[in-house]
């Protein structure tokens, strides 16, 4: 996969649409890379101009703050905000909610302004749009999928509806765990605890929430966030579900079902 690097591109005196901030777990990590190349895929298919920083991405420092470090967070956000600006950055579109909410709300304070999406709000902007187009009676149609909200993309930054129209667009059989929208559970890795041993409990946060979707007996887990992603995950295999159920990442779910843009719907 051909991916344009920031640096290049502005080396030819060219700039992207928009800038696709990767994140940590989008790099790094092997599950999580899947959805980064989904994404990529889509943006390309749709003919959107992007690129990525590559190499010059840091962490944006979001894990740090939240675990009580603010010295390692502030060293890292302002490097990233020297590199947004000096490409003279305007608009970012990220799969991860983490670092929606830092880039979006914490950036700011510290002199980085830009416009900031995360990539369910901009997948559904492109549909109302008519810049990407959902093949009619896909494989998804019928389907019975649970979407679980992500605590900084719901909670957070009050974006529920967005992944849920993403899901209707496929014309799936979309469901509701009791525990939605603003009332919804976390997935227990927010605050750093992704990072972190927990304590001492009855039962792990993840255990939990994942036993809830699969009450649903949806065969699908949507979710819109790389840790949610990997939280429920281990929850269905805790469960010894992995077989029946997948958790999948929105873009994962919408990449196979995408008219591409010079061809008819």
């Amino acid at each position: 996969m051909e991916t344009p690097v920031m640096a290049d591109l502005f080396g030819r005196g060219d700039s992207p649409e928009v800038l696709f901030w990767v994140g940590c777990s989008g790099s790094f990590d092997q599950r999580a890379q899947k959805i980064t190349r989904a994404l990529g895929e889509i943006l390309t298919r749709t003919g959107i101009r992007w690129a990525i920083l590559g190499k010059e991405e840091m962490c944006t420092g979001d894990p740090a703050r939240r675990a009580g470090n603010e010295f390692i967070f502030q060293m890292m956000a302002y490097q990233n905000i020297q590199t947004l600006n000096r490409y003279q950055i305007k608009k970012i579109v990220t799969a991860c909610p983490h670092c929606f909410n830092i880039l979006k709300n914490e950036y700011p304070e510290l002199g980085g302004n830009y416009e900031v999406l995360h990539h369910t709000a901009f997948l559904q902007q492109l549909i109302d749009e008519g810049r990407l187009r959902i093949r009619e009676s896909g494989s998804y149609q019928g389907k019975k999928i649970v979407y679980h909200d992500s605590c900084y993309l719901g909670r957070g930054n009050g974006i529920y509806e967005a992944p849920r129209q993403l899901l209707e667009t496929l014309d799936a059989d979309l469901v509701e765990m009791k525990r939605c929208r603003s009332r919804g559970l976390c997935c227990g890795a927010g605050g750093a605890q992704m990072f972190k041993e927990e304590e001492k409990g009855v039962t792990r946060v993840n255990y939990e929430r994942t036993r809830e979707a699969l009450a649903t007996g949806s065969s699908i887990i949507a979710s819109a966030c790389p840790f949610c992603n990997t939280m429920l995950t281990d929850g269905v295999k805790n469960e010894e579900k992995e077989g029946q159920v997948k958790v999948m990442d929105l873009a994962e779910i919408l990449v196979t079902e995408i008219v591409p843009s010079e061809s008819p719907a």
